[in-house]
């Protein structure tokens, strides 16, 4: 009688030969085992998985990549004690957005300082020294609010306001979940749509001079600003541990 399994080999084993070479047994028994364990791995995997096609709970890993699409961008000079306001933005402006995972929102504000030193005792140390003004920025898409504050202590400076509406902690992690509870905290389901509005204030300080006759003044800031979105092209994919299959 002649076997089959040959072991990547041209030559069929006979009956006699397999009883009596224990590495051709042993090779035959891994081959076998091959084929039959992985089916059932896998199958036991999908298991889990319902009727309209997402997994069951298991590990999965959350990855993708997130990106930003510029909703809108410029600058403007604003009068210390007051706001300037930005409205009238909205996803329609932008191609393709309803097919957009749009997650957040992120604003950037720029500036720098325009304090001005007045009068004839101006001149060297006796003109002083800046003092530090407050931005603050805030924005705004339906329940979605965030605001933050920065000065130009250190000018020219910036900082960012940033406001999600997504489980950020999951990307690029291995999470124990079933993929619709994931789907639920990364996907804005068309929440990211709609209008958007930006708030910007200054508080101005003007420094102090050690002459007499010397006069500080500081009456705003131009500030620009650049406002993102921010959009998550998700991944889910089942996470697979090697020891698992050995």
């Amino acid at each position: 009688m002649l076997l089959g399994l040959t072991g990547g080999g041209s030559k069929m084993w006979t009956m006699d030969e397999f009883k009596r070479d224990r590495d051709k047994q042993i090779l035959a028994f891994g081959i076998v085992f091959f084929f039959l364990a992985f089916p059932l791995y896998f199958e036991s995997r999908a298991d889990g998985a319902s009727s309209s096609g997402s997994g069951g709970t298991g590990l999965y890993e959350v990855g993708g990549e997130v990106i930003l699409v510029e909703l809108d961008s410029g600058m403007e000079y604003v009068a210390s004690g007051e706001t300037w306001t930005i409205d009238g933005l909205s996803t329609d402006s932008v191609d393709g957005a309803s097919d957009m995972n749009i997650v957040g929102v992120l604003v950037t504000l720029s500036y720098g300082e325009d304090e001005t030193a007045n009068g004839p005792t101006c001149v060297g140390p006796a003109q002083g020294q800046n003092a530090a003004d407050t931005i603050g920025g805030t924005v705004m898409h339906g329940p979605h609010n965030a605001s933050a504050n920065g000065n130009n202590d250190d000018a020219p400076a910036s900082h960012t306001v940033e406001s999600i509406w997504y489980n950020d902690s999951m990307f690029g992690e291995v999470v124990l979940l079933s993929e619709s509870e994931i789907v639920e905290q990364i996907d804005s389901d068309g929440a990211g749509l709609g209008a958007y509005s930006l708030d910007i204030t200054v508080d101005a300080e003007a420094g102090n001079s050690p002459a007499p006759g010397c006069n500080r003044a500081d009456n705003g800031e131009e500030v620009s600003y650049k406002i993102e979105l921010i959009v998550y092209d998700y991944v889910i994919v089942p996470f697979i541990e090697l020891d698992d299959i050995e």
